[in-house]
């Protein structure tokens, strides 16, 4: 009994003893929290918190930065005029003066060459100078945004002047889209949508293996833009399009937003979202040119939304509905691009997306059971 007691004794001194056992379970008492809180649900949600919260702040500014108050900066402008035309000199300056901008002024031998660049999309107005005054011509499907301002500032700069001029919308938009948001909106839908499509392949079809992935986003894209512009056109009638190019440029966008996520989930797994967000909303959507004109844009939004998959979605349709002569290559080949791009970094790397089966590893046929 004794030499219990001595033993009893002695484990008592030694957990209160300083740096004793008792300090020392206290320390693998806090790893070992720290340990399981990282590998629970609840670290992820901590961190989604904040990252959803920053999201939020980014998201709101970088629609309103773009959108909120556009200004216009360098309007490409054709000009027809006698040389060394007095009247064309003050107006334009007038003109300039009351944008706080410049007319980018490209010079035409007459109102045909110069019609024809405002088909092709390489001027916003048409300043025609005569004996009687300036005529002026915007192009409301070129830019809404930019013909209502050129209209607004024309008629009080012609006052100040002494200039006549007469204004005319030489190619307006369709009845039922007087703001021309509606192709912006659908664009929108297939962005979204697009890379919504492959998030839930990814939850609900996470066993799909990659060419099976690749085919069933081609499915819902196919049937999603047909969707769109079904619903859109023969439903509201907001706008008539050329059905299936438009079809085709929006199944062609869901696609491309699709395989972009699936890119992003093979490179960085679970986190996927945030650079395709990043990429396709918070930079993309603003500076597609959609809900304001490319002029109006800060400068290097204008130039990068041409690169993005939304931007060349924007520009691809707004020449099928309204300069169906003059459609051009480059919005397909940015879409193309994007789509090859995004679907060699998952082929290349497909042994580390999180989904597919029949890997022949025995950790993943444990999983699958």
């Amino acid at each position: 009994m004794p030499m219990e007691e001595d033993d009893a004794n002695r484990s008592t001194a030694e957990h209160a003893a300083p740096g004793g056992h008792g300090t020392h379970a206290r320390k693998r008492g806090a790893a070992g929290a720290w340990a399981d809180f990282k590998h629970s649900p609840f670290l992820p949600a901590v961190v989604l918190v904040f990252i959803l919260a920053a999201a939020a702040g980014l998201f709101a500014g970088s629609y309103t930065y773009a959108m909120a108050n556009p200004t216009p900066r360098h309007i490409p402008t054709a000009l027809v005029a006698p040389p060394g035309s007095a009247e064309a000199k003050k107006f334009v300056a007038g003109m300039d003066k009351a944008l706080n901008a410049s007319l980018e002024l490209r010079p035409y031998a007459n109102q045909g060459a110069a019609r024809q660049a405002m088909e092709e999309q390489t001027v916003f107005a048409i300043l025609d100078v005569r004996p009687d005054g300036v005529r002026m011509d915007v192009s409301g499907a070129a830019g809404a945004s930019v013909a209502q301002v050129l209209a607004q500032a024309a008629v009080p700069v012609a006052k100040a002047v002494g200039v006549p001029v007469t204004i005319t919308d030489a190619k307006p938009l369709q009845p039922g889209d007087p703001r021309g948001l509606a192709l912006f909106y659908i664009s929108l839908a297939a962005v979204v949508l697009g890379f919504v499509g492959s998030i839930q392949l990814s939850v609900h079809a996470r066993t799909l293996n990659p060419l099976e992935r690749i085919a069933f986003t081609v499915a819902y894209s196919l049937l999603g833009g047909f969707t769109i512009a079904a619903v859109v056109d023969w439903g509201l009638g907001a706008v008539r399009l050329p059905f299936l190019e438009s079809w085709t440029i929006l199944a062609f966008t869901m696609f491309t937003s699709g395989m972009v996520f699936t890119m992003f989930n093979t490179l960085i797994g679970r986190w996927a979202m945030l650079p395709t967000w990043g990429l396709m909303v918070l930079l993309g959507n603003p500076s597609s040119g959609g809900a304001v004109s490319w002029p109006l844009l800060p400068s290097l939004l204008g130039h990068v939304g041409r690169w993005l998959p939304p931007g060349a979605s924007v520009n691809a349709q707004h020449t099928a509905v309204y300069f169906a002569d003059a459609q051009h290559a480059f919005p397909f080949l940015v879409l193309a691009g994007w789509s090859l791009l995004s679907c060699a970094v998952f082929w290349l790397w497909r042994h580390r997306h999180p989904g597919g089966r029949d890997r022949g590893s025995p950790a993943h046929g444990a999983a699958a059971a």
